[in-house]
């Protein structure tokens, strides 16, 4: 049984045993952890009480260090450099193993969403050319973050002792604003590796339209019905159990047309059925040698030109100096 078989066979029993729409129950923020412990845990703090319903003061609350694809998706606050392409993977799967722990613990209701669930769908790993996570909660699953966990540092273990994983549940002050707003917060909180800035952004589906109560959405203008979400299934995502939405491939063909579903060359990569894996499209001999010829052929120009360029002057100075001497001897 391939991968893909069996992450949909995961899927359908995930169904029979899928979470409901979450209830208000409290649950304990500081229960022990088999995998980590809580270091510490901040009460809300004075910018959601005075800011979280005051649109009027609105700034943006999360920060990036650049705008470019590989700086969008760090923290500021925790970036030193970027991770390199090397580590990159196996970094974001310690953040995806910590997070879906955490929130099973703690019984808090989560599930992956867009290019995090399409690489979901591939091969239940995330894509190699994909730098954050995306993962979404209920409304009431927000509240609940905002109130009895942010600010919540975990310490994750991992099999390497020398390694220290850290990381941080931060909820935005506006999360509980729930219309888009000036667009600066559309995301409603991250869990951010304390280590790299490398981050998973959370957001939050609401009731967004009286008018269509079956009918959810984001504040980045992404609406799901909500029979298209719930049961949610259950299922792994890079070797860790996690939960997709009940109608995943509905979800991901509304959000990426039909051809995120079929096509097997992107950004570099080609997908290997055999292997079940993205494979980086390494160019062929014939290419390499005429990349290479043409580079060569490049910079034989340019030194061929500042040579030609050198001698021509050198030899207007020698004609300059002739002249003078012939017009001294006519004096």
């Amino acid at each position: 049984m391939n991968l893909r078989a069996l992450l949909a066979l995961v899927s359908i029993f995930g169904s029979a045993v899928a979470i409901p729409i979450p209830s208000s129950d409290q649950t304990n923020s500081s229960a022990p952890s088999s995998h980590g412990t809580v270091v510490n845990h901040s009460k809300p703090y004075y910018l959601q009480t005075k800011y979280g319903l005051n649109a009027s003061e609105e700034y943006k609350y999360f920060q990036e260090p650049g705008n470019d694809e590989i700086h969008a998706h760090y923290d500021s606050r925790f970036f030193k450099e970027p991770v390199p392409k090397e580590q990159r993977s196996q970094t974001l799967a310690h953040i995806v193993h910590s997070y879906f722990e955490f929130f099973s613990e703690n019984n808090l209701e989560t599930w992956i969403a867009h290019g995090t669930l399409l690489g979901w769908w591939w091969n239940g790993k995330i894509m190699p050319w994909d730098w954050d996570i995306d993962t979404q909660v209920s409304e009431a699953t927000l509240l609940r973050l905002a109130d009895d966990f942010n600010g919540t540092e975990i310490h994750y273990n991992t099999t390497n002792p020398d390694a220290q994983h850290s990381y941080l549940l931060d909820i935005n002050p506006w999360a509980r604003q729930r219309d888009r707003g000036t667009g600066a917060n559309i995301i409603d909180a991250r869990w951010i590796d304390m280590q790299t800035g490398l981050y998973i952004d959370i957001t939050g589906l609401s009731q967004l339209n009286k008018e269509k109560p079956n009918e959810w959405g984001c504040k980045n203008n992404h609406n799901y019905l909500m029979n298209d979400i719930y049961p949610l299934r259950a299922t792994f995502f890079e070797g860790v159990v996690a939960k997709v939405p009940y109608r995943y491939e509905a979800v991901l063909r509304d959000e990426y047309q039909d051809k995120a579903l079929t096509e097997v060359h992107y950004n570099h990569y080609t997908w290997d059925p055999e292997l079940e894996e993205w494979v980086f499209d390494e160019p062929v001999e014939g290419e390499k040698d005429e990349e290479k010829g043409e580079k060569d052929e490049k910079e034989g120009g340019e030194t061929n030109g500042d040579e030609n360029g050198e001698k021509d002057e050198k030899e207007e100075k020698e004609e300059e100096q002739n002249e003078e001497e012939n017009d001294k001897q006519y004096e």
